[in-house]
């Protein structure tokens, strides 16, 4: 692989107009196809086999009226009653506004009998429905029920909406994080590089990659679900993962010019020895996100394929565009000096971190204890993780959405945010015992003590469906309302309707959410077991010692426990809550957890490659594991660091948007990728090698022979600003 990687930079190098050119072409290219395609992103997720799923679709194939996109509006008088003379036209006119509406296929009447009003009329609940897919409709279709809803403001009504139509208006984007990532990459590139040049490469290159893979996203979508907040962690994670792969062969590149080789042999040194690892690292993480897709869940899956293809591009990009750009710019790469730069003195292995390599292994059972302590603390929240979905009572205080939550719980009790709608599938020719079946249940429900209201059961034309409406006490996040969804479920139903042939399932948010968490749970070992499988057999097959394989995913388990276990502390717990801009503690999603082991874990693999590929490198040299130790580490350590800081401070950007998901996903992200540079990667991983001395390294014989020296700290470079800038 090194001698393919070295052919295709010295190819690039030799003709980078080209190869730059096909880039371009390439990027517009994909960008068309992704706007032809019609690929888009859906917010409307489905569990399937899952009784929640079978719930839904029995009651939108029977009650097709339940499966029509709609806008939850809740009206509030401010003062006096909706019943008012003038507040009860106003809510009229404001009806009627909505029925004129484009796709609007009917907007329910709030004051009307039927309507649910709360005992002191001061509250009532309506819908606005539509014709169209959700796919179909804009933010604008919010906007101009919004429009309308003034008039009863000016009239003293508040107005509120909820639903699918207000979320199109609230999808989060990136907005400004991505602007301020990149800012605070190219600062933290700018100090490790002392070069302007040198440090916009590799967020130049990340930038294409995010372009192609975007693309990508978007065609992907015209063919599978893709979630709406996929687009953005897969922004997130290009963009990291991007910057990172071109730090590495950047630096490389540089310590070759250093050494005094022309650009094209350069060139081809960076792709065969960090381009090398680039892509095996690269590869990692595409193969453990796509992991994502033995979840079995469409939407987690679709989450899984739209990073995988981002990260990959960005990939693409460090190994066939960043080496034309170099070279193309040479020795230019070092133009722009910022600030003074230090003269290297010496081997890296007799600088800071190779003295710090000797302290730990003086030390190591000690340095090795202490750090599986703090990772042990770390860890211990994990043990109460409870698995959920945040709800409109979590979004921003200023959203309609969280309004309407707040108005409905204050009118109607915390549970009508939680009701449990349960579809009932009824035998043919048994009409009589069907409506004792349903008597029955309606009955054992009204007697639980968590359960506050029962609609009674509404049979569809057919008469093969029944539905009934269970309103809990508490709200949705609550456990006594999981435990009455499994109550309902593994008792009260069957009792009911035992011996009958009447089957019943349990349907609605509440119960989706519990479903998902099931479902996560189930499957989530299965994929652990795959991703670590592959990433084994990925290990094995590049540093040729199983061994150092099983340390290798062991440590990675541990970032991502430890960052799962902050995650906990911080979301349920609430220990510095506030500093994400979220008022209240919420469960973990439950897509959460799967998502972080399949990006963490690539990324963990990421600082293992490129800091064992330089250790290998040394002791294929010279047989002693103290002194690869201390050279493999004195020249990436503070690449590695830089690398680290520059994810982190990209990941924590995108935690100002409102989306719980993505400020868990970023918080979880940056936590670990600190924990496993600064705990797992500088303290023990040197201490647990020197431990096991020459035993790490032993396995199916020795792997390939490099034929150069390991990375090079780019801050520590020598300055050779002298050298005329057309030296090949």
């Amino acid at each position: 692989m090194e001698t393919i990687l070295r052919k295709l930079g010295r190819t690039t190098a030799r003709h980078p107009l080209l190869t730059i050119g096909a880039w371009v072409l390439a990027i517009v290219a994909l960008l068309g196809v992704g706007q032809a395609s019609g690929g888009g992103f859906v917010n409307e997720f489905r569990i399937p086999g899952s009784d929640s799923q079978r719930a839904v679709d029995l009651a939108t194939k029977h009650f097709p009226e339940m499966g029509a996109v709609s806008a939850d509006v809740t009206w509030r008088a401010e003062n006096g009653t909706l019943a008012d003379p003038d507040k009860a036209a106003a809510v009229k006119d404001v009806i009627a506004a909505f029925r004129e509406q484009p796709d609007v296929r009917s907007a329910d009447d709030p004051l009307a009998a039927q309507g649910t009003r709360s005992e002191d009329g001061k509250t009532a609940l309506s819908a606005v429905q539509y014709g169209k897919p959700i796919g179909e409709l804009t933010a604008d279709a919010y906007k101009r029920l919004d429009k309308a809803a003034e008039d009863a403001r000016k009239a003293g009504v508040a107005v509120e909406f909820r639903g699918q139509v207000p979320d199109l208006a609230s999808t989060p984007e990136t907005g400004s994080s991505e602007f301020i990532g990149v800012f605070a990459a190219l600062v933290i590139l700018l100090v490790a590089f002392g070069s302007v040049v040198a440090a916009g490469l590799p967020v130049l290159v990340a930038l294409a990659g995010l372009a192609g893979g975007t693309a990508l996203v978007l065609i992907a979508g015209a063919g599978m679900d893709i979630p709406a907040i996929a687009p953005i962690v897969a922004v997130m994670l290009g963009l990291g993962a991007g910057v990172d792969y071109a730090l590495f062969v950047v630096t490389r590149f540089r310590q070759s010019l250093e050494q005094g080789k022309p650009k094209v042999e350069a060139v081809g040194e960076a792709m065969a020895t960090a381009g090398h690892a680039v892509l095996f690292a690269g590869a990692t993480v595409v193969a453990a996100i796509l992991g994502l897709l033995l979840t079995g869940i469409p939407f987690i899956g679709g989450m899984g394929v739209a990073a995988a293809l981002t990260v990959a591009m960005t990939l693409c990009s460090a190994l066939t565009l960043l080496p034309a750009v170099l070279g193309l710019l040479g020795h230019r790469v070092n133009a722009l000096r910022v600030g003074r730069r230090r003269q290297a003195t010496g081997p890296a292995e007799n600088g800071f971190w190779g003295r710090w390599v000797d302290r730990v292994v003086r030390r190591r059972f000690l340095f090795a204890g202490g750090s599986l302590v703090v990772l042990a603390l770390l860890i211990v929240p994990l043990f109460s993780l409870r698995l959920g979905t945040p709800d409109d009572g979590n979004s921003p205080q200023d959203f309609t959405q969280r309004k309407a939550y707040d108005t409905v719980t204050e009118a109607f009790g915390p549970g009508s945010n939680a009701q449990l709608l349960l579809v009932a599938q009824l035998p043919d020719g048994a009409q009589s015992g069907n409506d004792a079946v349903l008597k029955r249940l309606g009955s054992a429900l009204a007697k639980d003590g968590e359960v506050s209201s029962v609609t009674p059961a509404v049979l569809s034309q057919d008469k093969e469906v029944a539905l009934l409406t269970v309103v809990p006490k508490h709200g949705p996040q609550d456990r006594e309302v999981s435990d009455l969804l499994h109550r309902i479920r593994d008792d009260v139903a069957p009792d009911a309707a035992d011996g009958t042939g009447v089957k019943v399932y349990v349907g609605g948010t509440t119960a989706f959410v519990t479903d998902l968490s099931d479902a996560v749970g189930k499957r989530l070992p299965w994929m652990v077991l795959a991703v670590l499988s592959v990433a084994a057999v990925l290990l094995i097959g590049m540093f040729r010692a199983p061994l150092m394989a099983l340390k290798a995913a062991l440590m990675a388990l541990l970032s991502v426990g430890s960052s799962i276990g902050v995650l906990v502390a911080v979301f349920q717990w609430g220990w510095g809550l506030s500093l994400t801009g979220m008022d209240d503690t919420v469960p973990i999603i439950s897509m959460v957890p799967m998502l972080l082991f399949a990006v963490l874990f690539g990324l963990s693999m990421d600082y293992e490659v490129f800091m064992l590929s330089a250790i290998k490198e040394e002791y294929d040299r010279s047989h002693d594991p103290v002194r690869a130790l201390r050279a493999g580490l004195g020249s990436t350590a503070l690449v590695v660091v830089a690398a680290a800081a520059i994810m982190a401070v990209v990941f924590l950007s995108f935690v100002p948007i409102s989306d719980p998901s993505i400020k868990m996903i970023g918080v979880g992200l940056a936590i670990a990728v600190l924990v496993d540079v600064m705990i797992v990667r500088l303290i023990l991983l040197p201490a647990v090698m020197s431990i096991l001395g020459h035993a790490a390294w032993r396995g199916w014989g020795r792997g390939p022979q490099p034929s150069a020296a390991p990375l090079a700290a780019p801050v520590v470079a020598a300055d050779r600003a002298e050298v005329p800038s057309d030296v090949h």
